[in-house]
């Protein structure tokens, strides 16, 4: 079932009518937290949903995507997350900000597909994506011999990222995608500051160590 048909039909009596027409005019909530936001649309009200999706979507796809490797499958993922947020509206209570429960939501699916399958995570990565440019920015030097050389360097590090164990790469990518500070990568993924914090440290040397070997 497709998202917005599962939004549709998860909406309470009467809420659809408070939805412009499509393509319509879209009412400005960007003061509202994204608590409030979960709490109007809990009411009903479905620009609220759009204005959260327009907010998390894009962090949250590149996310998923680097912790797949697979668009396809990231496809799946991205979907199954927002879907257990429509199926999780009424019960929703803020234990927890709505950005770190919603990556929670992202990790417990991804956790359960490598259960499934034990995906092997170095060989993730090896088709090209089309936000590279999300890890690191295009150059701003014409020189087609500069923009090769930063293509290739962005495809070396998301080959570093793949090359990473999973949980440093999760750490990584839930603070450099997700934006999420250190306590809140604690809570999405149920371990300590400490271990998140050791995590992130040798995430990064391998990172660095890789990509200086690589230059």
């Amino acid at each position: 079932m497709g998202l917005a048909r599962l939004i549709a039909l998860q909406a309470p009596a009467g809420a659809l009518g408070m939805v412009p027409a499509r393509g319509g005019p879209m009412r400005d909530l960007s003061p509202l937290t994204d608590e409030a936001l979960m709490f109007r649309w809990r009411d009903g009200d479905l620009d609220a949903f759009r204005a959260l999706y327009g907010r998390h979507r894009a962090r949250l796809h590149r996310y998923i995507l680097r912790m797949t490797g697979a668009l396809a499958e990231a496809e799946e993922v991205f979907q199954e997350v927002w879907m257990g947020v429509v199926r999780s509206r009424e019960s929703w209570s803020p234990t927890a900000a709505f950005r770190t429960w919603l990556f929670a939501i992202a990790n417990r699916r991804l956790a359960d597909r490598s259960r499934k399958r034990a995906r092997r995570f170095h060989e993730v990565f090896a088709r090209p994506v089309d936000d590279e440019s999300i890890v690191l920015p295009p150059s701003s030097d014409p020189d087609p011999a500069e923009a090769t050389h930063a293509a290739e360097l962005g495809r070396a590090l998301l080959a570093a990222l793949g090359a990473l164990p999973a949980e440093q790469r999760q750490a990584f990518l839930l603070q450099a995608e997700g934006g999420l500070s250190l306590e809140e990568i604690a809570e999405a993924t149920g371990v300590g500051r400490e271990t998140v914090k050791s995590r992130l440290r040798y995430a990064n040397q391998r990172l660095r160590r890789e990509l200086e070997a690589w230059r």
